[in-house]
């Protein structure tokens, strides 16, 4: 009888475990997809001198149709993330396919920006960091809960100071901005991969509902590298 027990709950840890996998399996496709699509997204517009000049006008101001492009993206993510439990997982994959699109457009400002040889040493350097804490997210036991809360917390702060220092143009709090980026962005990469793989052994999880799961698993991974990209390039990017 014990042997029967143990044989069975070997089979379910096994089951559990493959769930895990495919789960996240499904996770890191769709945010390689994403991130292509916004790095051919990006490239493309910051090769079209027309595109620039719908962004920004002869005196440096952004254009109406900049700020839509640069807001669009949050405004996505509000949406996706208000009404993930009733959208469709088409539905939720066509906004994810657009949102995509539209980072590309708002990011293409980098190449105008930044040297190629310092985004593509960056974009190495921010994987590194990226699979790092992906890994160790996804294999530690301690329960990253409670820094996750301080890490929503912190960052909250940042997109305050980053508000204040869009009048204030300090760049002494550019740089401590930057730097917290990137601690922040390192800390929510484990933990959302801790949570993203709780969400996969989750034996509540409904399959119709894996692949919309899946897709909000890519945005927050997708994010997190973006973010994490962004304020390391803001700290050591060689601009052009």
């Amino acid at each position: 009888m014990d042997q029967i027990d143990k044989h069975s709950v070997s089979i379910e840890e096994y089951e559990n475990q493959k769930t895990t996998r495919t789960f996240f399996a499904n996770v890191f496709l769709w945010m390689f997809i994403a991130m292509g699509i916004t790095a051919l997204t990006s490239f493309l517009a910051a090769s079209s001198p027309t595109f620039f000049h719908s962004l920004f006008s002869a005196t440096g101001r952004m254009t109406i149709l900049g700020w839509v492009v640069m807001l669009a993206p949050i405004v996505l993510v509000f949406i996706m993330s208000a009404r993930i439990e009733k959208m469709s997982s088409g539905t939720m994959i066509a906004l994810f396919i657009v949102y995509s699109v539209l980072m590309g457009l708002s990011l293409s400002f980098i190449f105008w920006a930044y040297s190629a040889t310092s985004i593509c040493k960056t974009f190495l350097i921010t994987g590194g960091v990226f699979g790092i804490m992906a890994i160790a997210g996804y294999f530690t036991k301690t329960d990253l809960t409670k820094f996750g809360s301080i890490l929503l917390i912190a960052l909250i702060g940042i997109i305050l100071a980053t508000l204040v220092n869009f009048f204030t143009k300090s760049a002494g709090l550019d740089y401590i901005i930057s730097i917290l980026g990137v601690l922040i962005f390192t800390g929510l990469t484990a933990y959302d991969v801790q949570k993203l793989k709780q969400i996969g052994a989750s034996e509540s999880l409904e399959e119709h509902f894996m692949t919309k799961a899946a897709i909000w698993g890519a945005l927050s991974l997708y994010l997190d590298f973006i973010n994490l990209f962004l304020f390391i390039l803001r700290l050591f990017g060689s601009r052009d």
